[in-house]
């Protein structure tokens, strides 16, 4: 049984289901998450009502993650179900237009992110261990601006230039 199944509901420029497979067995091995992960690419309007019904938050949002149990209890094969991940595509394509790289590479770097949160790491209460996580595994696997350092990043309050008097 496949560890992986990547479902493009959406289609991404340079994002192929074989490709985003390559990169989630890559990343799944890298993050040390055990078990099948299941990775959806759709669009916002989908994920709008994932994250309704699941998290009670009616917008959109980047990615989410759904840890899971056993897969098919009962069998003595069954590869245990780390989770699923659903990713909007119309939100990684505006991310990477504004960031400045691929869609392909947000789409990975989402991917990732939400692989951690399967792992068990949650940055809203973890005090930056799933930040340096995620960039040490982003640096592993050559990829840009991790998910939670560009969010750090925008938080940080922006000095403004004192404007001068002309005399």
């Amino acid at each position: 049984m496949k560890e992986y199944l990547v479902i493009l509901q959406k289609k991404v420029a340079g994002v192929s289901a074989r490709g985003l497979e390559r990169f989630v067995l890559r990343a799944r091995r890298a993050a040390g998450l055990r078990g099948r992960v299941n990775v959806l690419v759709t669009g916002s309007a989908a994920v709008r009502s994932l994250n309704r019904e699941f998290r009670s938050q009616n917008k959109a949002t980047d990615v989410l993650s759904f840890p899971a149990g056993l897969a098919a209890e009962g069998s003595r094969k069954a590869v245990p179900l780390a989770g699923e991940i659903a990713i909007s595509a119309d939100i990684a394509v505006q991310n990477a237009v504004r960031l400045g790289h691929s869609a392909a590479e947000e789409i990975k770097i989402l991917a990732l992110h939400g692989m951690l949160h399967l792992a068990g790491f949650d940055h809203e209460r973890d005090n930056g261990e799933m930040a340096r996580k995620e960039e040490k595994l982003r640096r592993a696997l050559k990829l840009p601006a991790a998910l939670i350092e560009r969010a750090g990043r925008a938080q940080e309050p922006r000095v403004q230039p004192r404007k001068r008097r002309m005399a």
